[in-house]
């Protein structure tokens, strides 16, 4: 997605974002659901309680979770863990997450949520990425606002079970703690067990706290609880507090407790989900309508026709309710998977073997599987919660298990490194997740932490900054031009000269006027992203360069507080005696290898060029492919593959192709 996070609507020099996928609609079907509900942030006071300046305090937090747990006769391990899985602790400095969750028991309270349209329906960009049939431009329209389901407003029964303000509930740590722990006696109590001190009897109390309405989503949440306890954890919180789970290996709950919930079963019947998570089907529709035209996927024979390479990352821009009567919709794009951020519940709306139209690069969507996740980009205090961070990252090492999907950056995507397929469509290409995505923790939770793989010598670094301390400046996240608020990112941002007042990185795809990047929220010209691997080009003092986008690029890297971490690997130059050569945002065949049939799609390359003496890290090699599918009926569908072999490489933010016969492949530490 693009664009605020608040108001739809442009501001001068800050233009609608683009659609992200690939085609957008011409009927009105879309009206009644292409908008979905965003809660807005509303103003955090400090946490109460806290220490005077000066006074170490770190254990103020722990002591209200033990406080919280005996005034409410909850076990206290049980009240860790149910908060760590909704916020690591955390209570973000009294800002609502996506879903309207505050603090570090994630209480919700959703009443104010406002409509807007999801980040598909933003802007020109064709969700499908292929000019070979007309895109869709769904009209928008922000559907009446449904009844909010009870995991949506638990703050109002706190307060009602504490007798304390929903603002304090809101704001202060300790209050939202003791409200946490009023739920969870409430939900004991509503099941006839009693406040029993051993946590293995409250499995079915901490299975209706994740206010899942469905048993397979109440169960998962539940047993993620109970492997925290399992295991334990420990970390210091966004709020500088030490915590401390301690771990018990041994702890077996009550999961027939789950009986007695009184929740419904939802059938996993169709989906292809591992069995760790909840999943449930609710297709996106692949049906004619109007004058030749068709939605809103395209069905294949993937992996048997063509490979999956990839998995994309987005974020909705949307509440879940309207997001997923959007993909209902045949008139509207779609994606794989939608995964929800209150309980990390996830629906699959179009097969693996089929393809969906979600990332604007029809290459990448004929070799992707998209997953959709509740939030909004230019929010940076709408949080994640860690139910949906854990299922996403299951489903993605399933996926990619299953399909032999690499888990690294140049395979794992956001919807922000998806490459512009031809030179036109570079400036409206999306952004989605953005900078408050917490990479590093995804890839730990994927169980490929990024770490050092090399000394100074190997040539290459993994960009890695502390996602917590790490606080770029950004704009536009309310209001174009204005700052936003200050948070954790998981981008480093590039300078032309070791100096953080020199020019910022221009990327002439994005301004092919020559104007100058910017700190904008929605602005990747300049920066680089967590796990994404680079070639250096120098070091200065605190300062490393690397090679981007054609350009030697400075960040800063101080050891005390690094933001890379080194690496070696395989990198590309040009061949001996070529000054430079193209870039292409789509690995298509040469003319020669089109059937008669099906129209000749254009190499063209885009804007960049791949210069001589620079070094860009390498990925796959992989031939020219083609899916040509733009009617209704499968009998015309092709898969062309042609001789030539291109080069997947780490060339900007995003990723893009180079011809193999261009370069040649060489170790990064030569």
């Amino acid at each position: 997605m693009r664009g605020s996070a608040t108001d739809p609507r442009p501001t001068p020099g800050h233009p609608r974002p683009l659609r992200s996928d690939g085609r957008v609609r011409r009927t009105a079907a879309a009206a009644v659901a292409s908008a979905a509900l965003l809660f807005p942030l509303l103003g955090a006071a400090p946490s109460a309680g806290a220490a005077p300046s000066g006074v170490d305090d770190t254990g103020r937090l722990q002591r209200a979770f033990t406080s919280a747990a005996a005034e409410y006769h909850v076990p206290l391990s049980v009240l860790l863990g149910v908060s760590y899985l909704q916020s690591r602790w955390d209570g973000h400095g009294g800002a609502p997450s996506v879903t309207g969750g505050y603090g570090p028991m994630h209480l919700t309270d959703a009443h104010t949520a406002l409509s807007r349209a999801p980040h598909h329906s933003e802007g020109s960009e064709d969700s499908r990425g292929d000019t070979a049939r007309p895109a869709l431009r769904p009209a928008t329209g922000a559907p009446a606002e449904a009844e909010l389901p009870g995991r949506l407003k638990t703050l109002t029964e706190a307060a009602g079970l504490t007798g304390l303000p929903a603002e304090r509930l809101r704001t202060d740590d300790s209050a939202n703690i003791a409200g946490g722990a009023a739920l969870l006696a409430a939900a004991q109590k509503r099941l006839g067990e009693p406040l029993s001190a051993d946590p293995a009897d409250w499995y079915g109390a901490v299975a209706r706290f994740s206010g899942a309405d469905d048993t397979a989503t109440a169960a998962a949440y539940a047993n993620d609880v109970f492997d925290v306890i399992r295991s334990g954890e420990r970390r210091t919180t966004d709020s500088g507090q030490r915590m401390v789970l301690a771990a018990r290996p041994h702890l077996v709950p009550d999961t027939a407790q789950l009986a007695r919930t009184g929740l419904r079963q939802v059938s996993a019947a169709g989906t292809q989900c591992p069995a760790s998570v909840s999943c449930e089907w609710i297709p996106a529709p692949y049906q004619e309508f109007g004058t030749d035209d068709y939605g809103n996927h395209d069905l294949g024979d993937r992996p048997k026709s063509q490979s999956i390479r990839y998995i994309v990352i987005h974020d909705t821009e949307g509440r879940w309710d309207g997001v997923i009567n959007l993909v209902q919709d045949p008139t509207y794009v779609s994606w794989n998977y939608t995964l929800r951020s209150t309980d990390g519940h996830i629906a699959q709306h179009v097969k693996a073997e089929d393809v969906a139209w979600h990332a604007g690069n029809w290459y990448v969507n004929a070799k992707s599987v998209g997953l959709e996740h509740e939030g909004f980009l230019a929010s940076p205090d709408a949080w994640y919660t860690e139910a949906m961070y854990r299922a996403s990252a299951r489903l993605v090492k399933y996926l990619a298990g299953k399909y032999g999907i690499p888990l690294d950056r140049q395979h794992i995507l956001g919807h922000d490194t998806v490459p512009g397929p031809t030179t036109g469509t570079i400036p409206g290409m999306h952004t989605d997740p953005g900078p408050y995505w917490d990479w590093r923790h995804y890839f730990e939770l994927l169980g490929r932490p990024f770490e050092p793989t090399a000394g100074r010598d190997g040539g290459l670094v993994t960009i890695r900054p502390d996602y917590t301390a790490n606080r770029p400046d950004y704009t536009g996240c309310d209001t174009g031009g204005q700052p936003c608020a200050s948070h954790g990112s998981s981008e480093v941002r590039l300078y032309s000269r070791p100096d953080s007042s020199a020019p910022l990185i221009k990327d002439i795809g994005a301004r092919p006027d020559g104007g100058d990047s910017t700190i904008d929220v929605n602005d990747v010209a300049s920066r680089v992203e967590t796990g994404q691997q680079y070639a250096v080009a120098g070091r200065e003092g605190d300062w490393t360069a690397i090679w981007y986008l054609g350009q030697k690029a400075w960040f800063r890297n101080p050891a005390k507080q690094a933001t890379a971490v080194d690496a070696a690997g395989l990198v590309v130059t040009p061949k001996a005696g070529a000054d430079s050569v193209p870039v292409y945002g789509r690995a298509y065949p040469e003319k020669e290898a089109y059937p008669a049939g099906v129209p000749v799609q254009s190499v063209s390359p885009l804007p960049y060029k791949l210069l001589a003496g620079q070094r860009y890290v390498v990925g796959d090699a992989v031939p020219g492919e083609y899916f040509y599918s733009v009617t209704f009926t499968e009998d015309s569908h092709r898969v062309v593959v042609g001789k030539d072999l291109y080069y997947e490489i780490q060339f900007g933010h995003r990723v893009a192709f180079v011809r193999a016969a261009d370069v040649r492949v060489r170790p990064s530490g030569l």
